[in-house]
């Protein structure tokens, strides 16, 4: 069994043509559809679901303090995305057992939130939401009700959160007013109708709220607002309401339109590039770490090998032993078996120390293992020396220090420190005369890279690469 498991290869070109044909995006609509609408049949369910025009409706939350906005940006996206607009209110007006048993509850916030998550699973799953998508308005309102919508597998593609200064969302407050014909709000000073038919019937709110109320209202919102944004951070547009409506509502609604699934890859297949002593083998760990891909160093994983009594190891251990270079045919067929298995084919992987230069690349291309991303780390030869030939280890407890970042705790552990020839000065000029002689041509070859500045704190350094991973 371990052998088969061993020898288990998924051809890259799978995940290629799943990427390159939205597979990956189409599968995760068809089983998020499954889990909220629970069909009888699922079968049947998928191949009427298949043959919609669109498999694409839109699934969108907007959130906001109170009289940011909310209403009249929920309205006119509705209008032009056909999807429904589904408030609370809205919801507990249906006629059914779950609204009839939710209605005993004459504070609304004290509606058990097994009642709440079961009133808009029903009211999603109707034909219309469906069909059409839908827009939740101030839905949820708690981090505690996020998270009972996606136990219920109710996730939005896009999350828009308007935000304004206090001052001016309690200003908008007192000016509020509201068409008693379609129930639209608008504003004294802020958004006044066009029509003068529509203007002379607006109505004050029965209702209007002190200045002190409002603002308790204002702090309790901005409790629960970071809480929200943690949880859909990675479908989440902030927006500025403190600027004309219609601006409002021109980013919103690019943003809705903008395909949540084209922004990032599915399985990542990163390649950093970088000059010795750019950080390369700390980026890829660190985001190893976070997205629970491999990561390949070349270097490393030629160790490996050769430490294996296997022929490809006894193949490459006397290059290592007598410091010469590896064959690239070599190499590159110690890295597609590597990149083959089961484990980067299913998580992805970052991939450093390789290629070199472009005959390498192009192999690699060959092989059909591409990069769906490609960083270049960049810094300037004196920092690279810097970083470099001040590195010292300790002997004793493996740790590495440096004599400017990371100097010893003490005159013992100074006293025994060790400097690894390979991280002198003359052996770093040639490294770094290696890679900048292939640098320009590798940058060419790759023309969708993003080059990051490695001359910064390396979690800096870090949030630039995840920035651009996701974005």
């Amino acid at each position: 069994m371990d052998a088969t498991v061993r020898h288990l290869r998924i051809p890259p070109e799978m995940a290629i043509y799943a990427e390159k044909h939205d597979i990956f995006h189409l599968v995760q609509t068809l089983v998020r559809n499954l889990m909220v609408d629970k069909p009888e049949d699922p079968i049947q369910y998928l191949i009427n679901f298949l043959k919609r025009d669109s498999v694409d409706v839109p699934r969108i939350i907007l959130l906001g303090p109170p009289a940011s906005g909310k209403r009249t940006i929920a309205k006119k996206l509705c209008e032009h995305t056909q999807a429904i607009h589904v408030t609370l209110s809205d919801i507990l007006n249906d006629d059914s057992d779950l609204t009839r048993a939710a209605q005993q509850y004459q504070d609304k916030k004290q509606i058990p939130k097994d009642l709440w998550s079961q009133l808009i699973q029903q009211r999603l799953s109707k034909p219309d939401c469906v069909r059409r998508g839908w827009l939740l308005e101030a839905i949820p309102m708690t981090q505690e009700e996020a998270l009972c919508l996606q136990e219920a597998g109710i996730t939005p593609d896009h999350v828009v959160m308007l935000e304004a200064p206090d001052v001016v969302l309690i200003e908008r407050s007192s000016g509020k007013r509201i068409d008693p014909v379609t129930g639209d709000v608008y504003h004294v000073t802020f958004m006044w109708p066009e029509r003068e038919e529509v203007a002379q019937r607006l109505e004050t709110p029965r209702i209007m709220m002190p200045a002190d109320l409002i603002a308790k209202k204002l702090q309790k919102y901005h409790t629960e607002a970071h809480a929200l944004k943690q949880t859909y951070h990675s479908c989440l547009k902030t927006i500025s309401a403190d600027q004309p409506h219609i601006d409002v509502f021109s980013q919103v609604l690019n943003y809705v339109r903008t395909p949540r699934h084209s922004a990032s890859p599915y399985t990542p297949r990163i390649l950093l590039f970088g000059p010795p002593g750019s950080g390369k083998s700390l980026q890829a760990k660190l985001l190893a770490q976070k997205y629970s891909i491999v990561d390949i160093c070349c270097s490393e994983l030629l160790k490996a090998v050769s430490a294996d009594e296997n022929h490809m190891g006894e193949l490459i251990k006397p290059y290592l032993e007598s410091e010469q270079q590896v064959p690239s045919s070599i190499v590159l067929r110690i890295l597609i078996e590597r990149l083959s298995r089961m484990d980067c084919t299913t998580r992805g992987w970052v991939l450093h120390g390789f290629p070199q230069d472009v005959e390498q690349a192009e192999k690699l291309q060959e092989s059909n293992f591409l990069p769906n991303r490609v960083f270049f780390l960049e810094m300037t030869d004196d920092i690279a020396i810097e970083r470099v030939t001040l590195r010292a280890v300790d002997p004793v407890t493996g740790e590495w220090y440096h004599t400017m970042y990371k100097p010893a705790p003490g005159p013992e552990v100074q006293a025994r420190l060790r400097f690894d020839p390979w991280n002198s000065e003359a052996q770093l000029l040639k490294r770094l005369k290696e890679y900048w002689s292939h640098a320009v041509d590798l940058q060419a070859f790759y023309p969708q890279a993003v080059y990051i500045n490695a001359d910064q704190d390396p979690h800096t350094v870090f949030e630039s690469l995840e920035s651009r991973l996701v974005g």
